[in-house]
C-alpha cells in the first residue's frame, strides 16, 4: 500500500509518526479499544496485505497482530469499559483514549494520523484523513492492533455470558443480540445510554415482574 502520508511527513522532518484508530464505536456492549502505531520507515515485507482491518479477514488480522507488534517501533492499545462510555458518552471516551494511546507510546511521535477524527487536546500536531485507514499503513496497523485486541477481549466476555453469542457479533446490535437481551436483562458490559439496549433491558424487567428483591425494597419503603 501507498506510503505517501508517513514519508511525506518524514521527508518534512516530522517524524516518527504514529497511526491511531479504534474498535467497537459503534457497539451496543463491551469496550471501545484505541491503538496508536508507529512503523518503521520503508517497505515492510512482512506486513504486506495490511489494509484496514475491516477489510481483512479474522485470520489475516490474527496474522498480522502479533507481526505488528514485533516491527513496530512502539504501539500502545487502551480499552475503555461501558460503564465509562455510559458516564461520559462514547465521543468523550474515544477522544481521550486517543489521547492516552498516544501517550503511552514508548517513542514520541512527532506526528499522529487518525482516520478522519481530530482529537482535541493532543499536544502533537496531528491529521485527519478520510479513509485513513485505507491510505496510511500506520493507521492500518493501529485499527488491526484494536480491532484484534478487541475481538479477543469479546471472547473471554462470551465465557462469562454465553446467553448473548458476544464471540459472534462482538458486541455489535444484531438481532439475535438485542433479543438475548431482551430475554435475559443486559450485563454489565452493555452500554445502557443507548436507546437500543436501554429499550429492550427495559422490555425484560417488565416482563419478568417484581422479583423478591423488589418486594422487598417496596416494603420496606412502605414500613
Amino acid at each position: 500500500m501507498s506510503l505517501k502520508p508517513e514519508a511525506l511527513l518524514s521527508e518534512h522532518g516530522l517524524g516518527p509518526v504514529a497511526g491511531v484508530d479504534e474498535a467497537g464505536r459503534g457497539a451496543c456492549c463491551g469496550p471501545i479499544t484505541i491503538a496508536a502505531c508507529i512503523l518503521p520507515d520503508g517497505e515492510i515485507p512482512e506486513l504486506s496485505g495490511l489494509t484496514d482491518s475491516k477489510k481483512l479477514t479474522p485470520r489475516a488480522r490474527e496474522r498480522l497482530f502479533p507481526l505488528i507488534k514485533e516491527i513496530a517501533v512502539a504501539w500502545s492499545v487502551i480499552s475503555i469499559s461501558a460503564k465509562a462510555i455510559d458516564a461520559r458518552g462514547i465521543q468523550h471516551a474515544n477522544i481521550s483514549g486517543m489521547r492516552r494511546a498516544v501517550a503511552l507510546l514508548d517513542a514520541a511521535p512527532g506526528y499522529v494520523l487518525t482516520d478522519a477524527m481530530r482529537i482535541p487536546g493532543l499536544r502533537v500536531a496531528h491529521l485527519p484523513i478520510i479513509g485513513g485507514d485505507l491510505a496510511a499503513r500506520s493507521i492500518s496497523a493501529a485499527s488491526v492492533l484494536a480491532k484484534v485486541t478487541r475481538d479477543h477481549h469479546m471472547v473471554e466476555m462470551d465465557a462469562r455470558y454465553p446467553e448473548y453469542g458476544l464471540a459472534g457479533h462482538k458486541g455489535y446490535s444484531t438481532k439475535t443480540h438485542l433479543a438475548a437481551v431482551r430475554r435475559h436483562g443486559g450485563t454489565p458490559e452493555h452500554r445502557y445510554t443507548y436507546a437500543n439496549v436501554a429499550a429492550a433491558h427495559l422490555e425484560w424487567t417488565q416482563e419478568r415482574g417484581p422479583t423478591w428483591t423488589d418486594t422487598v425494597e417496596q416494603e420496606e419503603g412502605t414500613a
